[in-house]
């Protein structure tokens, strides 16, 4: 019995509307609005190729832009402990808006935080 990836079980349609919801936390958010100045669709569209990709979609973030390289296109940007915690929480915010099955919402989730922490670039 084959396995279906993340990406597969979220469906492109959820993927998107998770897209859309954890960007509307994250531009209004206090702690964290300031490291998003560039433009906010495109933004959204890096995110969204992102998690395609992250979650074992197609490769489409590498073929636009090239190897992810998250931790050295974060780098401009100050990121303490408390940042990457405020991104997760939009994040959970936004997965858990989905309808989609609580197992894959806490897989999705605990997939990120490593992630997430791993753009941690300064002391709090």
């Amino acid at each position: 019995m084959e396995t279906l990836t993340v990406y597969e079980r979220l469906g492109e349609a959820n993927l998107k509307l998770l897209v859309d919801r954890f960007y509307d936390r994250v531009f209004n958010h206090e702690q964290i609005a300031h490291l998003f100045k560039t433009d906010k669709e495109l933004i959204k569209e890096k995110q969204r190729l992102f998690l395609t990709q992250f979650f074992g979609g197609p490769a489409l973030y590498s073929h636009h832009y090239g190897h992810p390289q998250l931790r050295a296109r974060h780098l401009p940007h100050a990121i303490g402990e408390e940042d990457a915690v405020a991104w997760l929480s939009c994040m959970s915010e936004a997965i858990t808006s989905l309808a989609i099955d609580e197992p894959l919402k806490d897989e999705m989730f605990k997939r990120l935080v490593p992630t997430a922490m791993f753009m941690v670039n300064r002391e709090s």
